[in-house]
């Protein structure tokens, strides 16, 4: 049984439809043993402890995305008129819920017209709530990375850059001061060789596999939604091409899976390893 941390933002709430509780018990049986369930804004973030509170291998990350800053469906636009300064102070009560393990999805975008200065200030504002809190982030780092790296040098965070697209060399430094590097279904895209050096050049235990369901569903899927089992089944090739994510144990328990392995990476970042020991199968 292969077992991973499945970070998403699309389960829908436990009880909007019967898709959802279906959803809860298929998940853990086909081995998944933790998913972080991700806000984008403040709009999103009660569905989000509502799931969170529902399944007890679902963890919440609140936290409010730089596209929400232009999207009119987001409360960042629709109820804050942009003014994420109130919505994250309306947000500050949900940190106590015992449910959230991360601040995120947090970070910049500047594929999308986001706003440079705004979302700059957003990033920072919750990197500094992030350490007052002393949770984790889940980090957005879309063709940013001059302006990203700039904040995490300065702050110096703990937790996740979720897909990851810089450099071999940036990978070195940033590995070395403590971030875990997501890599999915694009290892498997146009331009893999670069990605590949990257992992080649990082201890690989910070190395996560993700889904970011539904997105990122590697070749020879791609545009189908990224489950669990669509992204565990790239493993095979990446690691026999690559030598990438060789399996090793995190616990001292015999003959580990591979998705086990690199579901104790998150583990380690997240917090979870001690709520989620109890639901881990035994070893075959």
């Amino acid at each position: 049984m292969n077992n991973i941390l499945t970070p998403t933002r699309t389960i829908p709430p436990a009880s909007s439809t019967q898709i959802a509780p279906r959803l809860l018990t298929a998940l853990p049986a086909g081995g998944v043993v933790g998913v972080l369930e991700c806000a984008t804004h403040s709009g999103d973030a009660a569905q989000v402890l509502e799931l969170a509170h529902a399944a007890p291998y679902i963890h919440a990350a609140i936290g409010i995305h730089p596209e929400s800053l232009i999207e009119e469906d987001a409360a960042t636009v629709a109820v804050y008129h942009g003014d994420w300064r109130a919505e994250l102070a309306a947000m500050r009560p949900l940190f106590a819920d015992k449910a959230v393990a991360a601040v995120g999805e947090i970070g910049l975008d500047h594929h999308w017209p986001v706003p440079r200065e705004e979302q700059y200030a957003l990033f920072e504002a919750q990197l500094q709530l992030a350490k007052e809190l002393d949770l984790p982030v889940s980090v957005h780092d879309r063709e940013a990375h001059a302006e990203m790296y700039d904040l995490l040098r300065k702050y110096k965070p703990r937790g996740a850059l979720h897909c990851y697209s810089g450099s071999a060399d940036d990978a070195a430094w940033l590995v070395e001061q403590g971030l875990y590097l997501g890599f999915g279904g694009a290892v498997t895209y146009k331009g893999r060789e670069a990605r590949g050096q990257v992992l080649e050049a990082i201890p690989h235990d910070r190395a996560l596999l993700e889904t970011d369901c539904p997105y990122m569903a590697p070749e020879p899927v791609r545009g189908a939604p990224a489950t669990t089992a669509v992204t565990l089944s790239m493993w095979p090739r990446t690691s026999v091409r690559s030598g990438i994510w060789t399996p090793r144990p995190c616990w001292t328990r015999p003959r580990q899976t591979p998705g086990l392995a690199l579901a104790c990476n998150l583990f380690g970042i997240f917090g979870m390893a001690k709520l989620m020991w109890r639901r881990l199968p035994a070893p075959t």
